[in-house]
Formats: C-alpha cells, sequence, structure tokens
C-alpha cells in the first residue's frame, strides 16, 4: 500500500479499506497521511501487518509544507487544495520504495509509539528482534506477521535517494573548560560526496558529554573520514582551542 487513501477510508470498517486480512502480507508506506489539523491524502491509521511512517508519515523533506486550512463549510473544495499541494508528499512514497532497492540498509525503520518519541532516540537502536527496511526487502523481516498495529518510524533525506542511516553521537570534549561556538561533524565519502551536521551550538564545556541523534545521508559502508568542526564565537578569546577527547558512534542495529 503506496500511502493508501484517507479521505473517506480513514476510520471505517476493514471491509471497504486497506486491511492486514487483504493478503498473506500487507506492506504500507505512509506518506502524506491526515493528522491533526492536517489535511493529507493518505490513512493515518495503521492498515497493514507492517505499517511504515518515514518523517512521522505526513509531510515529507523536500516538498512544500502542507498547510491548507479546513474550509468547513466546503469539504470538497478542502480535498481539492490538498491534492495540489499534497501531490509531493503523496507520491514520496512510491519513490522511497523505488530508491529502496539500491539503498535497503538506508530505510531501516524503528518500532515506536510515536513519532515524537522516535526523534527522541527512545526506540534506538533495533530491538532484540531487529528492525525491518522500508520498501522493497520489508518483507524479510522475521516478525512482519506478528506485530498488527505497530508503526514503525524513519526519517529520510529531502532529495534521491532520500536514504539515511541513523546514528547516535557522543561527543567528549578537550581544551578549554568553558567557550561558546557550536561543533559540527562532517561526514565524507568514498565518492567525494559530504554531509555536515550540528552536534551542540551555544556554551560548550569539556565536562559535559554531548549526544545526538543523526539521520546521517553517507552510508557508513562508504564513509572514507568523520571531520570534527568547532566553530568558535566572535567574542571567544583568540588563544582558545577545542578538540574532540572521546568521539563514539553507534550505528543502526549495532
Amino acid at each position: 500500500g503506496l500511502d493508501p487513501a484517507g479521505p473517506y477510508f480513514e476510520g471505517t470498517p476493514p471491509e471497504v479499506r486497506l486491511d492486514p486480512s487483504d493478503a498473506s502480507f500487507v506492506d504500507v508506506i505512509h506518506s502524506n497521511a491526515a493528522q491533526l489539523a492536517t489535511i493529507g491524502l493518505g490513512i493515518y491509521n495503521t492498515t497493514g501487518h507492517l505499517d511504515f511512517y518515514p518523517n512521522g508519515g505526513t509531510v515529507m523533506p523536500g516538498c512544500a509544507n502542507l498547510t491548507p486550512k479546513m474550509k468547513q463549510s466546503d469539504f470538497e473544495a478542502s480535498i481539492a487544495d490538498a491534492a495540489v499541494v499534497g501531490s509531493c508528499h503523496h507520491s514520496r512514497s512510491h519513490e522511497y520504495y523505488f530508491e529502496s532497492i539500491l539503498y535497503p540498509t538506508g530505510y531501516l525503520a524503528y518500532a515506536c509509539e510515536t513519532y515524537k518519541s522516535f526523534q527522541a532516540g527512545d526506540c534506538f537502536p533495533c530491538s532484540q528482534g531487529g528492525c525491518p527496511m522500508m520498501g522493497h526487502y520489508a518483507d524479510r523481516f522475521s516478525a512482519k506477521l506478528e506485530r498488527v498495529n505497530q508503526k514503525y518510524f524513519l526519517n529520510t533525506g529531502a532529495d534521491p535517494p532520500f536514504a539515511t542511516w541513523r546514528q547516535k553521537v557522543f561527543i567528549k570534549l578537550s581544551g578549554v573548560k568553558k567557550t561558546r561556538g557550536d561543533i559540527n561533524l562532517v561526514f565524507h565519502d568514498t565518492e567525494g560526496n559530504t554531509k555536515e551536521y550540528e552536534i551542540a551550538s551555544g556554551a560548550l564545556s569539556q565536562d559535559q558529554v554531548y549526544t545526538k541523534y543523526l539521520d546521517v545521508e553517507i552510508n557508513p559502508k562508504n564513509t572514507k573520514k568523520i571531520e570534527f568542526v568547532w566553530n568558535k564565537t566572535v567574542f571567544t578569546l583568540l588563544w582558545a582551542r577545542l578538540g574532540a577527547e572521546t568521539l563514539t558512534i553507534i550505528h543502526g542495529e549495532d
């Protein structure tokens, strides 16, 4: 099910919508699900054996924000508005499936109660039963028929191939006792691609361990170098120096 329809189907009986009983394995990607005040073309409730919610399942990075207001006096017009601005989010489902054929590990999804909990890192790393891969290889998940009504979350990039690899980063600083600025990590791969991610910003101290969950668009298998970058604020003392005493990265299921 590639972003199965929500309007007129959300909250209806299983007999008239997509449901786990429809096939031996029902695999669903939700990319434009209607939630709260947002109007979407897709359905938010779980409707399969495996239900994937990339980026929370409603608004996809790389698409314009979907924020039309509900016209209570004209529901049909609201759906028409959503169709115009929501088509990018809606069609991301099949684009993710297509890209997952070549980048299966870049679509690893984590079982979580809510997207907010996933963002906070509560469901990382994978549980003992492992994590499914959204897209073409979802059927390789050994527990694919055992967890009906479970939501699986992941984040994607804004541009093709959209794949990301979730990593938990710990950094312990060395150098001056306290300073200000921001610390970043720059990931380099073997093909010359680079991606920079901010780990912390503001007051920095070597007494603190900085932790951040990153969804990195550089495949760990192709990572050649991870660069530590410190940007000082204008008013930092000229002699101040800051480095990474310890840098630990936990990736995916390991």
